[in-house]
């Protein structure tokens, strides 16, 4: 179970890897201390670093048959609802331009097949 809350936006991403930086502590430390998600924290952290040097997938991947994409960490986090909507919780997925909702409800096999047939996207 994740602990403390999710980073909501790139601004306040960059602040708070700017303030680990600033005091010495790795990102996760940084958020541990101060209520944040490491994991939520960690990958805008991936995301960004991939941002100011998109060559750097491609450098990794290099000499790996079919790899020319990179690729992003997606972050998943529950759809608000509105007041008395009630059921289980509800969920989007959006991967370069697709976008899937699905709920609590759904199986793992189903997941798991829509997971695979995006691999390629």
């Amino acid at each position: 179970m994740a602990s403390g809350r999710k980073i909501e936006n790139e601004s306040e991403a960059r602040r708070c890897i700017r303030a680990a930086k600033q005091r010495g502590l790795s990102a996760g430390e940084w958020a541990r201390a101060h209520g944040i998600d490491g994991r939520s924290l960690r990958a805008w952290k991936i995301n960004l670093e991939r941002r100011t040097d998109p060559g750097r997938t491609r450098r990794r991947n290099r000499g790996i048959p079919g790899a020319k994409r990179s690729h992003a960490l997606v972050e998943l986090v529950p759809a608000r609802l509105p007041v008395g909507a009630g059921g289980g919780g509800r969920y989007v997925l959006e991967v370069a331009g697709a976008r899937v909702e699905f709920g609590d409800d759904l199986s793992v096999a189903t997941l798991r097949r829509v997971l695979e047939a995006l691999r390629p996207c």
